[in-house]
């Protein structure tokens, strides 16, 4: 089955399970969740996802096209950062902390510690595991690679914001659910939930929903 086929299963799916999903799926569906294929693969797409925390998005893709620069090809390699010294990744506009985070994750990947050849493989929770050893990378980043990277369909990020925002506003609520509670709301799409919190990142763009 396709990656289309199974996203328009996955659309069936949680429409019948909640009526809001329903609607929400009838505004914006199909599903249509991007898959990033970057330079460097899955140490690349990992990089690239500590030079985006806590940045806007315009000022997070100038950082990132300044560190891909420092690299042959533009293409990230763990191998080629091991031997960066500090003063050049940090002339790309990396604050120190940052620096610090994505040279541990090559050093991880180049030492054996980090395991990036077979990690499409694993599940989700071991995934998760592994990634969240590395300085910098925490559960959140994480949940983001498996959705976008690696392309599973059942993660429920119930640490995101915005997915808290459009699930509240989709369904009406006048309080945020909290993390713990919306774990427990979200069940009802298993093995779906991706692409539930996909929906409900369309919820928060659109200033004009009204519940159903």
């Amino acid at each position: 089955m396709s990656r289309r086929e199974r996203l328009a299963e996955a659309d069936a799916a949680i429409s019948k399970a909640d009526p809001v999903m329903k609607a929400l799926v009838r505004s914006y569906g199909p599903c249509q969740i991007p898959l990033r294929k970057l330079p460097g693969g899955h140490f690349g797409a990992l990089a690239r996802s500590i030079v985006y925390q806590q940045l806007a998005g315009r000022a997070a893709s100038a950082i990132h096209s300044r560190f891909a620069a420092l690299f042959d090809d533009a293409t990230p390699t763990p191998e080629a950062v091991v031997k960066m010294p500090d003063a050049l990744l940090r002339s790309a506009g990396l604050s120190g902390s940052k620096a610090a985070s994505i040279r541990d994750l090559a050093e991880r990947v180049v030492d054996g510690r980090l395991r990036l050849d077979d990690i499409g493989r694993r599940k989700d929770e071991e995934v998760i595991e592994r990634l969240i050893a590395v300085r910098g990378i925490g559960r959140w980043t994480a949940e983001m690679f498996l959705m976008f990277t690696l392309g599973r369909f059942d993660v429920w990020p119930i640490d995101d914001y915005g997915v808290r925002v459009g699930f509240a506003r989709a369904h009406g609520m006048k309080e945020l659910p909290k993390p713990k509670e919306l774990g427990a709301l979200g069940d009802i799409y298993r093995p779906w939930r991706t692409v539930a919190a996909w929906y409900c990142w369309r919820a928060v763009e659109d200033k004009g929903l009204v519940a159903t």
